[in-house]
């Protein structure tokens, strides 16, 4: 009777284990026609040392293809590789294969991202204990500020082949092989926040849409995930002409849609307080007037924007001018020594814990327990660059108030003067004059 029980249980277990790989990194979306060709362009300098290459993609919302950026990203662990997402032909349309990190690169379309991911596995750099060492043949790398680089002459074939999806019509005829598929059952780690973000961000922008910019983004890669302006580059040419379909159709996939993210295939944004941020059958309820997306709060004091001094207020004297600029510049120099010196004291704490996540085994337990550490520090951060943030504002807008009061009360002495008193008062009524 009890042979009965564990065989159950062993059957419930291998089911499990089938549905999860058979679900694993597919979007609940399904397109009917391809995503365009992959843009040329050129890789920005990787920012600094621990920083991996993410190579930009094609993702769908709305109607319309759009331009996710390459971008660099830091590797969430010591010794984990970023597997790039790609597009498959499912039988009935394209299907969005997320990208993810974990020990070894797994199966990604065969497409030839460029920088490293040329089809198969990743040239651009590998791991030697805990530092990541960088392949300049393939990589822009400064080596003035990065010391851990090496050279490997890369032969690929598939250079002039910009075709950005797998199977179907025109597409890469790859398959992943037994290693590549070895790597896609094994422990992963879903792209990270900034990545989300950085995804969101190229969401947002209309120009990054396939029909605005047929083809060719004017961002087209970053120095760092979600800045579209400071080190980010355009494309130099589409891959191939584009000529989008007029029938634009996508819809959920119905063997994956447990696994869809949220409508319009963009991650929600973090931190949404109401009801109408957080839901999916509203995306722009998320958004404020003018479709302009709200930035994301800021959980590091270094996202911060520097703080300077209000605009000068014209009171007609030029002292009391120059006395409330001295007080604005005053208090802005203060604000941003504050910014610095947390921004340090985070830096400090982003280092020891990367330096127990190295030191720590890797089994599940450890790798559970370190998230949560690592959850907790970022959230610890981002509560106290608002509150710093919060304090700064008091600050300005106390010594605002009480500038404007001062103002107030000179203009109305000057309106309204006082007597003197040392005057002679007049002589007063019904008297006669003296003799």
């Amino acid at each position: 009777m009890r042979i009965i029980p564990s065989l159950r249980s062993m059957l419930f277990a291998l089911v499990l284990v089938v549905v999860s790989t058979a679900s694993f990194g597919q979007i609940g979306i399904s397109v009917s026609f391809g995503p365009p060709a992959l843009p040329i362009y050129e890789q920005p300098f990787c920012p600094g040392d621990g920083y991996l290459w993410t190579p930009g993609y094609w993702a769908y919302g709305e109607d319309d293809y759009y331009w996710v950026p390459g971008t660099w990203i830091e590797a969430p662990e010591v010794g984990y590789l970023w597997t790039p997402p790609y597009w498959g032909w499912g039988g009935n349309g394209f299907l969005f294969h997320e990208g993810y990190w974990g020990s070894e690169i797994g199966f990604y379309g065969g497409i030839d991202y460029g920088y490293g991911y040329f089809g198969r596995g990743y040239e651009g750099g590998r791991w030697e204990h805990d530092r990541f060492f960088y392949n300049r043949e393939v990589n822009n790398v400064n080596v003035t500020n990065i010391h851990n680089t090496y050279n490997t002459t890369v032969i690929n074939n598939n250079s002039n082949n910009h075709v950005s999806y797998n199977g179907g019509n025109g597409g890469i005829e790859a398959r992943p092989t037994h290693q590549e598929e070895n790597a896609g059952n094994g422990r992963h780690i879903q792209p990270v926040a900034a990545q989300r973000q950085h995804e969101q961000t190229a969401h947002a922008n209309p120009e990054l849409r396939s029909a605005a910019n047929q083809g060719k983004p004017p961002v087209a890669a970053t120095a760092k995930p979600g800045d579209f302006r400071g080190g980010a580059v355009p494309a130099k040419e589409a891959g191939a002409p584009y000529h989008p379909p007029s029938n634009r159709t996508a819809e959920k996939s119905p063997a994956n849609a447990s696994a869809a993210r949220p409508q319009n295939n963009v991650p929600r944004p973090p931190g949404a307080n109401h009801a109408a941020e957080q839901s999916p059958a509203s995306p722009q309820a998320a958004r404020p007037e003018n479709n302009v997306p709200r930035p994301p709060a800021a959980t590091h004091a270094k996202e911060i924007q520097p703080h300077a001094p209000s605009a000068a207020q014209d009171t007609g004297n030029p002292k009391l001018d120059q006395k409330y600029q001295q007080q604005q510049q005053k208090l802005s120099t203060q604000q941003n020594r504050d910014h610095e010196r947390l921004q340090q004291k985070q830096d400090q704490e982003h280092q020891r814990q990367a330096q127990q996540n190295a030191s720590q085994a890797r089994n599940q337990q450890v790798e559970q327990r370190r998230q949560q550490q690592t959850q907790q520090v970022e959230q610890k951060h981002q509560q106290q660059t608002q509150q710093l943030e919060q304090r700064h504002q008091q600050q300005t807008q106390h010594v605002e108030q009480r500038q404007t009061k001062q103002q107030q009360q000179q203009q109305k002495q000057q309106d309204h003067p006082q007597p003197n008193r040392n005057e002679p008062k007049p002589n007063g009524g019904g008297g006669g004059e003296n003799p």
